[in-house]
C-alpha cells in the first residue's frame, strides 16, 4: 500500500513545542482509540511498558529508522524492510529502544503473519511495548487520530495551564500565605501536598486526618527516600509513575527554600507537574516578598499549635507524627506547655530561645482569654536537661525585649513525655495564664502549674460533664447578670477570691473604689445568695471560675 510507505530519507514533522510527558497519551491510551481498535489490537509486551508516553507517531518501514527518531515516538509498521537475520532483527529492537521509542505497533498480514519469536524476545528484554494489528487499516486513518488526540491535549494543556497561571498569580498578588497556597495547590490537584524545608521538616501540608498518622511519621526518611528516587529516575531520563511522589523545588534567583511534594492523585488537564509548578513560583515569590521574615516557619508552627489545643487531628498519633515531621522532638524529650503574656512574641524568637537550651519549640496564636499580647508554645527539650526557674527566665529573656522583660509573665505546664501529656501540659499553662492579673514588681514573672494543684485539677477533669455542671450551677446568676449588663462581677468575683481576706487588696486588683467593690461583693452575695466570707463557698466558687477560664469564657 502506498500511502503507507515512507523513503528512509523522510521523517514524519513534530510539534516545535515540548509539553511535559504527563499531558501526551500512553501507548495504553493510543491503542484504546477506536481508530485503532479497528485493527484489533493484541498486546504482546505490555504491563509498565504500555505507561510509555506517546510524543508522535512515526510510520516506517526502513530498517535505519531508529537514526530517525528523537525519542518519544510511537512506531507504526508492517516490517516490509526489517532485517531478515535474527540477529540483525534483535540489534534492529535494540537500537529503536536506545532511540527512546515509547512503543511498536506492528500490522500483520503485508509481510509478517506472525510475530518473530526473537522480536518479542528482544521487546521484552528492553521493556518496549509491543503490539500487533490482526487487521488492515489506513495507517493515514491512524496518524490523523493519534495526532488530533496529542495536539488536543496539548490545546486543553494549554487552556487548563493558563487557568491555573491566573489563580496562582491572583493568590501570589493577594499575599497569600504559605499554607494556604498549599491548600489551593491540593484541592487543583485533588491530591495531598506537602510543602518542607531544605530540612526536610514539613511547613506546611494538605493531607486527609485519616492519612497523618501514616504518612508523616519518619518523615524525614521517607522524604529522603523519596528525593533519591526522583534523582535516580532524573538521571535515568525517566517520568514519575503513577505511585511517585512529585517533587518541584520552590527557588529564586538562585536561592532554594524548600520543596512541594505531591503524592499520587488523579490527571490534571494542565499537567500535574505544571500545576505544582505555578504553585512553587507562588510561594517562591512569597519568600523574596518577606525578605528575611522567615513566614513559613511561624505561619507552619503557629497552626499546629493552634490545632493541637482545638483538637484538630485525627488522633494521637496522627498529631504525634505531625508535629515530629516539623522537627519539634517528642520520642526521649520533656515536652512543656508554655504561655508568655505581657509582649509580643515572634515564632523564630521562640525557637531560637528553645535552640539556646538545646530544645526545639513551636508557637502558637495567643489562648482565648489571656489579655494580648501573648503567645502559647509546646517546648521540646533533651530528656537531661532540666527546666527550672533559672532556665524559665532565661528562655524568657531571649523572647521578649528587655524593655518589655518587666511586663511579662511566663507560665509553664508540668513536664510531660509524650503527646497526650503535652497536650494536657499546655492546657495547664493556658489555665495559669487565662484570667490572672500581673503581679507588681519586675519581671518576668513566673506561674508554675506544680505550684497551682487545683489547677492541675481542672485541667485533668476540664471536660467532665459533672465539673462543668458544677460551674454552671455556682455562677449562672453572675453569668446571665454580666451577659444581660456588661457587668464584672465575675471579674469581681476573681479578684476576692485571688486576695482572700484583704479586700483592700482586691479592690486595688479590680480597679474600683472600696465603696464601689463593697457594693459589688453585695450584689455578688445577694445573686447567690451565700456568704462569701464562707470558707467552703470560697473554694466552690474558686473551682467554679477555674473551670470557666479554663475554657477561655
Amino acid at each position: 500500500m502506498p500511502d503507507r510507505r515512507e523513503d528512509s530519507m523522510i521523517h514524519t514533522d513534530r510539534p516545535s513545542d515540548r509539553f511535559a510527558d504527563e499531558t501526551l497519551p500512553t501507548v495504553r491510551e493510543v491503542i484504546a482509540l477506536d481508530a485503532v481498535a479497528q485493527g484489533v489490537p493484541e498486546v504482546l509486551v505490555g504491563d509498565e511498558a504500555l505507561d510509555a508516553r506517546v510524543r508522535w507517531l512515526h510510520v516506517s518501514d526502513s530498517a535505519g529508522v531508529a537514526r530517525l527518531l528523537d525519542g518519544g515516538e510511537l512506531l507504526l509498521s508492517t516490517g516490509s524492510s526489517w532485517p531478515a537475520e535474527p540477529a540483525d532483527l534483535r540489534r534492529f529492537i535494540g537500537e529503536l529502544s536506545d532511540a527512546g521509542l515509547s512503543g511498536l505497533v506492528l500490522e500483520l498480514g503485508t509481510h509478517y503473519h506472525y510475530v518473530p519469536a526473537v522480536v518479542v524476545e528482544a521487546a521484552r528484554e528492553r521493556g518496549l511495548a509491543l503490539v500487533v494489528l490482526h487487521r488492515e487499516v489506513k495507517f493515514v486513518t491512524l496518524t490523523e487520530a493519534v495526532h488530533s488526540r496529542i495536539i488536543t491535549g496539548q490545546t486543553d494543556a494549554l487552556r487548563a495551564r493558563d487557568e491555573v497561571r491566573e489563580r496562582f498569580t491572583a493568590l501570589v498578588l493577594r499575599g497569600s500565605p504559605a499554607d494556604f497556597i498549599v491548600h489551593q495547590l491540593a484541592q487543583t490537584l485533588g491530591a495531598p501536598v506537602i510543602l518542607e524545608n531544605l530540612a526536610y521538616e514539613v511547613v506546611a501540608s494538605e493531607v486527609p486526618l485519616a492519612l497523618e498518622e501514616e504518612l508523616f511519621t519518619e518523615w524525614e526518611l521517607r522524604s529522603r527516600s523519596a528525593h533519591r528516587r526522583a534523582e535516580q529516575r532524573r538521571r535515568q531520563g525517566g517520568a514519575p509513575g503513577v505511585e511517585d511522589w512529585l517533587i518541584v523545588p520552590v527557588e529564586a534567583r538562585g536561592i532554594r527554600w524548600g520543596n512541594l511534594i505531591a503524592l499520587p492523585g488523579p490527571e490534571h488537564a494542565a499537567g500535574r507537574t505544571a500545576v505544582l509548578e505555578q504553585g512553587a513560583i507562588a510561594l517562591a515569590v512569597g519568600r523574596l516578598a518577606d525578605g528575611d521574615t522567615d513566614e513559613w516557619a511561624s505561619i507552619s508552627r503557629r497552626r499546629l499549635v493552634d490545632g493541637l489545643l482545638a483538637g484538630r487531628f485525627a488522633g494521637v498519633g496522627g498529631a504525634a507524627a505531625r508535629i515530629e515531621a516539623a522537627g519539634l522532638p517528642l520520642r526521649g524529650a520533656g515536652l512543656y506547655g508554655v504561655v508568655v503574656s505581657g509582649a509580643a512574641v515572634a515564632a523564630e524568637r521562640a525557637d531560637a530561645a528553645a535552640r539556646a537550651l538545646r530544645g526545639r519549640a513551636l508557637a502558637g496564636s495567643a489562648p482565648e482569654g489571656v489579655p494580648a499580647p501573648s503567645a502559647v508554645m509546646l517546648l521540646s527539650l533533651p530528656g537531661e536537661v532540666v527546666f527550672d526557674d533559672d532556665a524559665v527566665v532565661a528562655f524568657a529573656r531571649a523572647l521578649v525585649d528587655p524593655a518589655d522583660l518587666d511586663r511579662v509573665t511566663v507560665s509553664v505546664g508540668r513536664r510531660a513525655d509524650g503527646i497526650e501529656a503535652a497536650l494536657t501540659s499546655l492546657h495547664e499553662a493556658v489555665g495559669l495564664a487565662r484570667g490572672r492579673r500581673r503581679r507588681a514588681g519586675r519581671g518576668p514573672h513566673l506561674r508554675r502549674a506544680e505550684n497551682r494543684p487545683l489547677v492541675q485539677l481542672v485541667t485533668a477533669l476540664r471536660d467532665d460533664h459533672r465539673v462543668l455542671e458544677h460551674g454552671e450551677r455556682m455562677l449562672a446568676p453572675l453569668i446571665a447578670h454580666d451577659l444581660s449588663r456588661s457587668g464584672d462581677l465575675l471579674d469581681v468575683l476573681e479578684a476576692m477570691l485571688a486576695h482572700p481576706g484583704n479586700r483592700t487588696a482586691a479592690a486595688s486588683a479590680s480597679h474600683l473604689s472600696r465603696s464601689v467593690f463593697y457594693q459589688r461583693i453585695a450584689l455578688i452575695e445577694e445573686l447567690l445568695g451565700t456568704d462569701l466570707d464562707d470558707g467552703e463557698t470560697q473554694t466552690a466558687l474558686h473551682l467554679a471560675l477555674l473551670v470557666r477560664r479554663s475554657a477561655g469564657r
